[in-house]
Parts: structure tokens; sequence; C-alpha cells
């Protein structure tokens, strides 16, 4: 960790964000979470999957 990390906790903790922003950080998180967790349970789609065209691909 360096100092500007402990500069901006600083300033952070004398300025606190709103609630609404508390709350907006939150929400994108439980988002990328389920997210995730439906990834995790039911895999990634085929039709999502790019498939290598042209030079280079050796699949």
């Amino acid at each position: 960790m360096n100092l500007f990390w402990l500069v901006r906790m600083r300033r952070w903790a004398q300025n606190p964000p709103s609630w609404r922003r508390v709350v907006l950080v939150v929400a994108v998180i439980v988002f990328c979470l389920a997210l995730a967790a439906l990834e995790l349970v039911f895999g990634w789609p085929d039709w999502l999957t790019v498939t290598p065209i042209g030079r280079g691909g050796r699949f």
C-alpha cells in the first residue's frame, strides 16, 4: 500500500459518500455476483463462444 491510498482513505473517512452512492456500489457488486453465480450453475452458452476464423486459428 502506498501513500496515495492512505491519503485517499483519509479523505474518504473525512467526507464519506452519500447513501445513494453506497447503495449503487452494493447493487453493482450484487449484480456481478449473481451473474457469476448464474454462469457457474448453468455454464457458458455455446452461442456466446467465439469460433476463431482466419490466420493463426489452430482450433
